[in-house]
């Protein structure tokens, strides 16, 4: 039996998170299908796409353990008995195309397979953008869209799918590079999933019914929350950023179900076109597996309908920032009320922290599913 080892290498903002939650949370079921997922969880996957770009030193940084990750991986992939494995993160899709080559050989004799999940351009740069401010930026959406930024996840590099595509596609056969575009909100709520799975060989029966993860700002909140960042000068590690600017702050309190959607300026909502299009030209022309729409990555015309980030007002940002004060508060009235009831009547250090952790964790429970 042919042994193969899929590598779903993004893009980011194209639904990998709910790709990513389905697998870990059936990862027993996927097993006896004959689908391995290599390590722990999702954060060792993302060291691994790290791993393979970055210096050691540089991974470091991040987190003592992360260096030889994806060695590591590789290795439990080879001595698996499963007849599939897979590995997945978004940041994949940023490796060079030597870089690509040589993870596709690591994985030999396996037969490998690349997936990439895609979306229109403009969608990337809006999301992108946002993504970049939930993880702690000051930039503008122009300086965000700014060409020569190709080196950061949060950049053309991984927004890109022809430069992903032509770094990638040349390390498999075409009929081994999947495309799986963003399936349209008139499609079943689980279409992104079967596609997926449809991909891996999987057929059994999961809960794919998971709520969006990686919820979008409104345009208010985003811009609210790229003047705070400019205060937060001690939230500087990759800990503090993913835990309360992106967890407690953008996802916990600023998160917009209903929010005005936002336009790019012209000049930018051009480029975006011209890039979707060179991307469907692109997997055209290699005759690259495509699962679903392929016009779902063209730019609609509904992207320039909408708000400019310019139209801001001081008043929405003050009537946001108001609202937001209010819910921090009442976090903090938990906080101390618990800590009152908790602390007992002795007043020493200890029972005051033993009740100061007991009301924490009514915050923390909504911190630590935050992928920093």
């Amino acid at each position: 039996m042919t042994r193969r080892t899929f590598l779903h290498v993004g893009m980011p903002k194209t639904g990998t998170t709910y790709l990513q939650d389905i697998c870990w949370s059936h990862r027993d079921a996927l097993r006896a299908e004959g689908l391995l997922l290599p390590g722990t969880g999702h954060r060792e996957h993302l060291w691994a796409a790290l791993d393979v770009q970055q210096s050691t030193e540089r991974l470091a940084r991040r987190n003592p353990r992360a260096p030889g990750t994806f060695e590591r991986l590789r290795g439990e992939i080879a001595a698996r008995s499963e007849p599939d494995a897979l590995l997945t993160h978004e940041f994949f899709c940023l490796a060079s195309r030597k870089q690509a080559a040589r993870v596709v050989e690591a994985l030999a004799p396996d037969e490998v397979h690349v997936v990439v999940t895609a979306r229109d351009t403009a969608g990337m740069l809006r999301a992108g953008w946002q993504e970049r401010v939930k993880n702690g930026s000051t930039a503008t959406l122009r300086d965000t869209a700014d060409a020569s930024r190709t080196g950061s996840e949060f950049s053309w590099g991984t927004w890109d799918l022809a430069g992903i595509v032509r770094r990638w596609a040349p390390a498999v056969p075409p009929e081994r590079f999947h495309v799986l575009p963003v399936p349209s909100r008139d499609e079943p709520a689980d279409q992104h999933w079967r596609n997926f799975a449809s991909v891996l060989g999987v057929e059994g029966t999961y809960d794919a019914s998971q709520e969006a993860a990686n919820s979008s700002l409104g345009l208010v909140e985003v811009e609210l929350l790229r003047r705070v960042n400019a205060h937060l000068a001690d939230f500087l590690g990759e800990q503090d950023r993913g835990r309360w600017i992106r967890g407690y702050l953008a996802e916990g309190h600023l998160r917009d179900d209903g929010g005005a959607p936002f336009v790019l300026d012209d000049d930018l909502l051009d480029d975006c076109r011209e890039r979707s299009e060179r991307a469907v030209a692109v997997i055209r022309r290699k005759g690259l597996h495509v699962v679903g729409d392929l016009d779902r990555l063209l730019v609609p015309p509904s992207a320039g309908q909408g708000r400019g980030v310019d139209t801001v007002s001081d008043t929405e940002l003050l009537g946001a920032a108001t609202e937001l004060v209010a819910r921090m508060l009442a976090d903090v009235r938990r906080l101390t009320d618990g800590a009152e009831s908790e602390g007992g009547d002795d007043g020493g250090d200890g029972g005051e922290a033993s009740g100061r952790r007991g009301a924490l964790r009514g915050v923390v429970s909504r911190l630590r599913g935050s992928r920093s």
